[in-house]
Protein backbone atom coordinates (compact mmCIF):
# COMPACT_ATOMS: atom_id res chain seq x y z
CA UNK A 1 0.00 0.00 0.00
CA UNK A 2 0.87 3.42 -0.33
CA UNK A 3 2.74 5.57 3.43
CA UNK A 4 -0.61 8.28 4.29
CA UNK A 5 2.26 10.91 4.09
CA UNK A 6 2.52 10.37 0.06
CA UNK A 7 -1.58 10.26 -0.13
CA UNK A 8 -2.15 14.13 0.82
CA UNK A 9 -5.90 14.64 1.03
CA UNK A 10 -6.60 11.22 -0.58
CA UNK A 11 -5.56 8.71 2.19
CA UNK A 12 -8.85 6.86 1.89
CA UNK A 13 -9.26 6.88 -1.87
CA UNK A 14 -5.97 5.52 -2.51
CA UNK A 15 -6.67 2.52 -0.31
CA UNK A 16 -9.93 2.16 -1.49
CA UNK A 17 -8.69 1.31 -5.13
CA UNK A 18 -5.87 -0.89 -4.13
CA UNK A 19 -8.24 -2.79 -1.95
CA UNK A 20 -10.63 -3.20 -4.64
CA UNK A 21 -7.70 -4.16 -7.29
CA UNK A 22 -6.88 -6.54 -4.59
CA UNK A 23 -10.62 -7.91 -4.39
CA UNK A 24 -10.78 -8.64 -8.66
CA UNK A 25 -7.36 -10.20 -8.13
CA UNK A 26 -9.26 -12.97 -5.97
CA UNK A 27 -11.54 -13.18 -7.85
CA UNK A 28 -10.13 -14.18 -10.86
CA UNK A 29 -8.15 -16.85 -8.35
CA UNK A 30 -4.97 -14.79 -7.39
CA UNK A 31 -3.85 -15.24 -3.67
CA UNK A 32 -3.21 -11.67 -2.75
CA UNK A 33 -1.06 -10.39 0.21
CA UNK A 34 -1.51 -6.86 1.74
CA UNK A 35 1.54 -5.40 3.07
CA UNK A 36 1.55 -1.46 4.20
CA UNK A 37 4.63 0.23 2.76
CA UNK A 38 7.11 -0.07 6.10
CA UNK A 39 6.30 -3.54 6.21
CA UNK A 40 7.06 -4.25 2.28
CA UNK A 41 10.26 -2.41 3.23
CA UNK A 42 11.15 -4.49 6.47
CA UNK A 43 9.90 -7.73 5.40
CA UNK A 44 11.72 -9.68 2.76
CA UNK A 45 9.16 -10.43 -0.17
CA UNK A 46 8.84 -14.15 -1.76
CA UNK A 47 5.81 -12.92 -3.80
CA UNK A 48 6.75 -13.24 -7.67
CA UNK A 49 4.43 -10.59 -8.77
CA UNK A 50 4.63 -7.23 -7.03
CA UNK A 51 1.67 -4.72 -7.16
CA UNK A 52 2.32 -1.70 -5.56
CA UNK A 53 1.37 2.03 -4.95
CA UNK A 54 4.23 2.92 -3.11
CA UNK A 55 6.10 6.35 -3.49
CA UNK A 56 8.87 6.67 -0.28
CA UNK A 57 12.41 6.20 -1.55
CA UNK A 58 13.55 3.46 0.10
CA UNK A 59 10.85 1.41 -1.39
CA UNK A 60 11.43 2.51 -5.13
CA UNK A 61 14.74 1.35 -4.24
CA UNK A 62 13.77 -1.93 -3.17
CA UNK A 63 11.18 -2.61 -5.68
CA UNK A 64 14.18 -1.75 -8.59
CA UNK A 65 15.90 -4.54 -6.89
CA UNK A 66 13.41 -6.62 -6.76
CA UNK A 67 13.00 -6.66 -10.71
CA UNK A 68 16.37 -6.92 -11.50
CA UNK A 69 16.50 -9.93 -9.17
CA UNK A 70 13.46 -10.80 -12.21
CA UNK A 71 10.30 -10.23 -10.32
CA UNK A 72 7.39 -8.79 -12.21
CA UNK A 73 6.49 -5.54 -10.66
CA UNK A 74 3.84 -3.11 -11.34
CA UNK A 75 3.74 -0.40 -11.26
CA UNK A 76 7.96 -0.35 -12.01
CA UNK A 77 10.02 1.07 -9.53
CA UNK A 78 11.98 2.38 -12.31
CA UNK A 79 8.41 4.14 -13.76
CA UNK A 80 7.76 5.43 -10.64
CA UNK A 81 10.97 6.97 -10.33
CA UNK A 82 10.54 8.80 -14.12
CA UNK A 83 7.64 10.90 -12.84
CA UNK A 84 8.94 12.60 -10.75
CA UNK A 85 9.33 16.41 -12.11
CA UNK A 86 12.28 16.89 -13.94
CA UNK A 87 12.67 13.05 -15.55
CA UNK A 88 8.85 13.12 -16.07
CA UNK A 89 9.69 16.08 -18.52
CA UNK A 90 13.12 15.47 -19.92
CA UNK A 91 11.39 11.85 -21.08
CA UNK A 92 7.84 13.84 -22.21
CA UNK A 93 9.28 16.17 -24.26
CA UNK A 94 12.44 13.96 -25.73
CA UNK A 95 9.78 11.27 -27.00
CA UNK A 96 7.56 14.43 -28.57
CA UNK A 97 4.12 14.26 -25.94
CA UNK A 98 2.93 17.45 -26.29
CA UNK A 99 3.85 19.02 -22.66
CA UNK A 100 4.11 22.83 -22.28
CA UNK A 101 7.45 24.66 -22.86
CA UNK A 102 9.92 24.32 -19.39
CA UNK A 103 13.09 25.46 -18.08
CA UNK A 104 14.92 22.81 -15.65
CA UNK A 105 17.28 24.77 -13.48
CA UNK A 106 18.86 25.12 -9.97
CA UNK A 107 16.46 26.65 -7.34
CA UNK A 108 19.76 29.16 -6.12
CA UNK A 109 20.01 30.16 -9.60
CA UNK A 110 18.72 33.30 -11.16
CA UNK A 111 15.99 32.83 -13.87
CA UNK A 112 14.33 36.00 -14.56
CA UNK A 113 16.52 37.18 -17.29
CA UNK A 114 15.69 33.35 -18.93
CA UNK A 115 12.15 33.25 -18.47
CA UNK A 116 11.76 36.50 -19.94
CA UNK A 117 14.08 35.67 -22.73
CA UNK A 118 11.97 32.19 -23.01
CA UNK A 119 8.60 34.94 -23.09
CA UNK A 120 7.30 33.19 -19.81
CA UNK A 121 4.87 35.71 -18.06
CA UNK A 122 2.80 33.26 -15.72
CA UNK A 123 4.32 29.83 -15.06
CA UNK A 124 4.32 26.82 -12.66
CA UNK A 125 7.20 25.73 -10.56
CA UNK A 126 7.17 22.60 -9.67
CA UNK A 127 9.48 20.60 -7.64
CA UNK A 128 12.04 18.63 -9.83
CA UNK A 129 13.33 15.87 -7.48
CA UNK A 130 10.67 13.98 -6.23
CA UNK A 131 6.36 13.74 -6.14
CA UNK A 132 4.19 16.91 -4.52
CA UNK A 133 4.04 16.28 -1.25
CA UNK A 134 2.88 19.23 -0.20
CA UNK A 135 0.84 22.33 -1.59
CA UNK A 136 3.93 24.40 -2.10
CA UNK A 137 5.91 21.41 -3.96
CA UNK A 138 3.53 23.00 -6.91
CA UNK A 139 3.48 26.95 -7.06
CA UNK A 140 1.59 29.26 -9.51
CA UNK A 141 3.46 32.43 -10.49
CA UNK A 142 1.92 35.30 -11.84
CA UNK A 143 5.56 36.93 -13.38
CA UNK A 144 9.26 36.16 -13.29
CA UNK A 145 9.57 38.07 -10.53
CA UNK A 146 7.23 35.94 -8.44
CA UNK A 147 8.80 33.07 -9.49
CA UNK A 148 12.50 34.08 -8.82
CA UNK A 149 11.04 34.38 -5.05
CA UNK A 150 9.23 30.97 -5.07
CA UNK A 151 12.50 29.61 -6.65
CA UNK A 152 14.37 30.81 -3.39
CA UNK A 153 11.68 29.48 -0.83
CA UNK A 154 12.25 26.48 -2.13
CA UNK A 155 16.30 26.36 -2.62
CA UNK A 156 15.65 27.56 1.27
CA UNK A 157 13.90 24.41 1.80
CA UNK A 158 15.87 21.87 0.33
CA UNK A 159 14.86 21.40 -2.51
CA UNK A 160 18.01 21.87 -5.25
CA UNK A 161 16.18 21.15 -8.67
CA UNK A 162 12.80 22.53 -10.22
CA UNK A 163 10.80 22.45 -13.57
CA UNK A 164 9.32 25.69 -14.78
CA UNK A 165 6.30 25.13 -16.89
CA UNK A 166 4.52 27.54 -18.91
CA UNK A 167 1.03 28.54 -17.56
CA UNK A 168 -1.20 27.40 -20.28
CA UNK A 169 -4.58 29.17 -20.73
CA UNK A 170 -7.87 26.31 -21.80
CA UNK A 171 -9.89 24.36 -20.15
CA UNK A 172 -7.75 21.38 -17.35
CA UNK A 173 -9.13 17.96 -17.90
CA UNK A 174 -8.22 15.42 -15.55
CA UNK A 175 -7.78 11.59 -16.88
CA UNK A 176 -7.43 7.97 -15.46
CA UNK A 177 -5.90 4.92 -17.96
CA UNK A 178 -4.89 1.01 -18.18
CA UNK A 179 -1.91 0.24 -20.21
CA UNK A 180 -3.41 -1.77 -22.80
CA UNK A 181 -6.44 -2.11 -21.46
CA UNK A 182 -10.06 -0.57 -22.98
CA UNK A 183 -10.33 1.49 -19.98
CA UNK A 184 -9.84 5.51 -20.03
CA UNK A 185 -11.89 8.17 -18.14
CA UNK A 186 -11.87 12.37 -18.12
CA UNK A 187 -13.28 14.87 -16.32
CA UNK A 188 -13.59 18.55 -15.51
CA UNK A 189 -11.74 18.77 -12.25
CA UNK A 190 -12.44 22.03 -10.82
CA UNK A 191 -16.44 21.85 -12.37
CA UNK A 192 -16.60 18.45 -9.95
CA UNK A 193 -15.43 20.00 -7.35
CA UNK A 194 -12.15 17.49 -7.45
CA UNK A 195 -8.71 18.86 -5.96
CA UNK A 196 -6.04 17.77 -4.04
CA UNK A 197 -4.08 21.46 -3.58
CA UNK A 198 -6.48 23.74 -4.78
CA UNK A 199 -4.81 24.70 -7.88
CA UNK A 200 -7.39 23.80 -10.26
CA UNK A 201 -9.01 27.29 -9.43
CA UNK A 202 -6.40 28.71 -11.63
CA UNK A 203 -8.08 27.42 -14.97
CA UNK A 204 -11.22 27.74 -13.43
CA UNK A 205 -14.57 27.01 -14.83
CA UNK A 206 -14.64 24.58 -17.86
CA UNK A 207 -15.25 25.83 -21.16
CA UNK A 208 -16.38 23.04 -22.83
CA UNK A 209 -13.80 23.29 -25.79
CA UNK A 210 -14.17 20.47 -28.04
CA UNK A 211 -11.22 18.11 -28.62
CA UNK A 212 -10.29 14.67 -30.13
CA UNK A 213 -10.61 12.53 -27.33
CA UNK A 214 -9.54 9.62 -29.05
CA UNK A 215 -5.99 11.59 -29.72
CA UNK A 216 -5.85 12.20 -26.11
CA UNK A 217 -6.12 8.20 -25.28
CA UNK A 218 -3.12 8.26 -28.03
CA UNK A 219 -0.63 10.32 -26.70
CA UNK A 220 -1.56 9.13 -22.88
CA UNK A 221 -0.58 5.22 -23.92
CA UNK A 222 2.59 6.53 -25.32
CA UNK A 223 3.38 8.50 -22.35
CA UNK A 224 2.71 5.16 -20.34
CA UNK A 225 4.81 3.42 -22.24
CA UNK A 226 7.80 5.74 -22.28
CA UNK A 227 7.14 6.34 -18.60
CA UNK A 228 7.35 2.09 -17.91
CA UNK A 229 4.28 3.09 -15.70
CA UNK A 230 0.99 0.40 -16.52
CA UNK A 231 -1.32 2.63 -14.12
CA UNK A 232 -1.63 5.76 -14.40
CA UNK A 233 -3.61 9.47 -14.31
CA UNK A 234 -2.52 12.66 -15.16
CA UNK A 235 -3.94 16.27 -16.36
CA UNK A 236 -3.82 18.00 -19.44
CA UNK A 237 -5.04 21.41 -20.84
CA UNK A 238 -7.39 21.84 -23.54
CA UNK A 239 -6.55 25.11 -25.81
CA UNK A 240 -9.12 27.12 -27.44
CA UNK A 241 -7.87 25.43 -31.14
CA UNK A 242 -8.80 21.67 -29.25
CA UNK A 243 -4.92 21.03 -29.09
CA UNK A 244 -4.06 18.60 -25.97
CA UNK A 245 -0.70 18.99 -23.67
CA UNK A 246 -0.03 16.42 -21.53
CA UNK A 247 0.83 18.99 -18.10
CA UNK A 248 1.40 16.05 -15.47
CA UNK A 249 1.63 12.07 -15.39
CA UNK A 250 1.04 10.05 -12.40
CA UNK A 251 1.94 6.61 -11.57
CA UNK A 252 -1.36 5.09 -9.68
CA UNK A 253 -3.77 8.11 -8.73
CA UNK A 254 -6.60 7.53 -6.67
CA UNK A 255 -9.06 6.87 -9.52
CA UNK A 256 -11.88 8.22 -6.95
CA UNK A 257 -14.42 8.81 -9.52
CA UNK A 258 -14.34 6.15 -11.37
CA UNK A 259 -12.68 3.23 -8.89
CA UNK A 260 -15.52 0.57 -9.40
CA UNK A 261 -15.02 0.66 -12.90
CA UNK A 262 -11.42 0.99 -12.86
CA UNK A 263 -10.23 -2.06 -10.75
CA UNK A 264 -11.55 -4.58 -12.91
CA UNK A 265 -9.15 -2.97 -15.71
CA UNK A 266 -6.00 -2.75 -13.32
CA UNK A 267 -6.73 -6.59 -12.77
CA UNK A 268 -6.64 -7.45 -16.30
CA UNK A 269 -4.03 -5.47 -16.69
CA UNK A 270 -1.88 -7.70 -13.82
CA UNK A 271 -3.03 -10.98 -15.22
CA UNK A 272 -2.21 -10.23 -18.66
CA UNK A 273 1.91 -9.23 -17.61
CA UNK A 274 1.84 -12.66 -15.95
CA UNK A 275 0.57 -14.14 -18.76
CA UNK A 276 3.30 -12.24 -21.06
CA UNK A 277 6.09 -13.21 -18.44
CA UNK A 278 5.22 -16.58 -18.58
Amino acid sequence: MRAGAYSPNHIGNDAAIFNATADELRKRGCEVTIYSEQQFQEQDIKENVILNMCREQKSIHKLQELERAGKLVINSGFGIENCTRERMTRILMGNNIPYPDSLIVDTNENVQPELKEAGFSSVWIKRGDFHAMHKEDVSYCRHPEEAQEVLHEYFYRGIRRAVINRHLVGDLVKFYGVSGQPFFYWFYPFDEGHSKYGHEAVNGKSQGIPFDEDYLIDICQKASDVLDVKVYGGDCIIDRDGSIRIIDFNDWPSFAPCRKEAAPYIAKCVLAAIRSRK
